[in-house]
């Protein structure tokens, strides 16, 4: 007699689809790499620069996941990321939830954190690991500052520092966010937030409550 599908049990009890910003491709393979009952579906980073275009790019994926049938539940890894409320249209349309706050600063650093260091220079100028790494290209070419040197004032006359929130412990990265707090002029802080609200928001749309949930909002 053939042994029972080891994936049978999983498939029963329904899969979690997490439908992410590509900024946040590398977290959300790390955070669900060894869970087998959640996949990850990213969109392409660049809508972190027009997020006009999320709401109808997320309310596709979600239709697409659903018409799939294998998902118990799907949770979207967006924050509002720029949509002024629409987003959160679509997904009340939809009934989908997703990460608490404005921005991915936001749940990163934990919303009563980062209402405080927003309270506490509102000047402040945010670095994630994706943006310390990609700094060169979405800041600096990314804005015309590469081309235009004149538009660094304008986009950034008013920040007088940067912080940089990083997920890893990553001695290069803490490097690039120094270099780019040099390049702009502005004061550096680090402050190192792991997961975050991330980590916890994923456990929490596990669709069966296991002790993997436990062991995810535990990284």
């Amino acid at each position: 007699m053939r042994p029972p599908d080891a994936e049978a049990p999983v498939a029963a009890a329904g899969r979690l689809l997490v439908i992410g910003c590509g900024a946040l491709a590398r977290e959300l393979v790390e955070l669900t790499g060894r869970l087998p009952a959640v996949d990850v579906a990213c969109l392409p980073p660049s809508l972190h620069n027009r997020p006009g275009g999320i709401p109808d790019a997320v309310r596709a994926r979600i239709r697409a996941g659903r018409a799939d049938g294998r998902y118990a539940r799907i949770f979207v890894a967006y924050a509002d990321c720029g949509t002024g409320g629409l987003l959160d249209r679509v997904l009340e349309d939809e009934g989908v939830e997703r990460l608490p706050g404005a921005h991915c600063y936001e749940f990163f650093a934990g919303r009563p954190n980062f209402a405080h260091l927003a309270e506490e220079e509102p000047g402040t100028f945010w670095l994630t690991d994706f943006l310390a790494r990609n700094f060169e290209r979405l800041v600096i070419r990314g804005l015309g500052i590469g081309r235009h040197p004149e538009l660094e004032q304008m986009y950034f006359g008013n920040y007088r520092r940067l912080v940089y929130l990083s997920q890893t412990a990553d001695p290069v990265l803490l490097a690039q966010a120094r270099r780019a707090a040099d390049r702009l002029g502005l004061a550096f802080e680090h402050r190192h937030t792991g997961y975050g609200e991330l980590a916890t928001s994923i456990a929490a749309a596990m669709p069966d409550g296991s002790a993997r949930s436990t062991a995810l909002a535990a990284r």
